[in-house]
């Protein structure tokens, strides 16, 4: 049994299309980053950077007989995919493709499109530079996946893998990013061909009904989510 600690983001969907990929048994355990949920001293304690996803796999114990909990979602893909044998080559050539794409997408298209996203959508303040600096430095990985994917329907070993679980989410908020979809057809068409997948379907309504736009997030959680400090995270202020 996986626990999956949740909040409907790109990171988080990663691995809820793996589970329902895979059909591996998991509990939901729903965090809502928007009330401060991610702060609370028992989730510190299994994502110490107090971010989701996490997942406790209660198949594999410690040296104290404790299930394992695991942050970080490459590192759950990476764990899942081990443990289960799919969606990730055992072919040393082929793994070493997918492990390359999937360390680009966190180092990468994640980060950076988060960027974009905050600057785009949610700072208070219009900083033109910061804008520019994300959207561009994204429109340059698009360019990048959009060329990986001109003779491929998937993006490592062009066999669908734990590297399309972890960069499709991201190309979702495409509008935020101030990304034109229609400029990357390649990278258009990989994406589509994603959200036709009924596993990927069933990943991404998870928690729909609690997701929030840009213009429904309050000001409390944009504090939570953007301006907490290390104190402030371990330390939240009481109503």
């Amino acid at each position: 049994m996986i626990d999956l600690y949740y909040f409907p983001t790109p990171n988080t969907w990663k691995v809820s299309i793996f589970l329902e990929e895979t059909g591996l048994d998991y509990k939901l355990c729903m965090v809502n980053i928007l009330e401060g949920e991610q702060f609370e001293p028992d989730f510190l304690k299994i994502s110490p950077n107090n971010r989701v996803p996490v997942i406790v796999d209660h198949d594999v114990k410690d040296e104290n007989g404790q299930s394992v909990s695991i942050m970080e979602s490459g590192a759950i893909l990476i764990h899942l995919a081990e443990k289960v044998g799919q969606f990730y080559p055992t072919d040393p050539a082929k793994r070493a493709r997918v492990l390359e794409w999937l360390m680009w997408q966190m180092g990468g298209i994640g980060p950076m499109g988060g960027q974009a996203n905050y600057f785009n959508a949610y700072c208070p303040q219009d900083l033109p530079y910061a804008k520019a600096r994300f959207t561009n430095e994204v429109a340059r990985l698009w360019g990048l996946l959009d060329d990986q994917l001109t003779d491929n329907d998937w993006i490592a070993n062009n066999e669908y893998s734990i590297a399309d679980m972890a960069c499709w989410g991201w190309i979702t908020l495409h509008e935020l990013q101030g990304q034109d979809i229609d400029a990357t057809p390649h990278l258009k068409e990989w994406f589509e061909r994603m959200g036709k997948r009924p596993a990927v379907q069933r990943a991404y309504a998870i928690g729909a009904d609690i997701a929030a736009t840009p213009g429904q997030i309050s000001e409390k959680a944009k504090s939570l989510l953007y301006t907490q400090t290390r104190d402030e995270a371990r330390n939240p202020a009481t109503d």
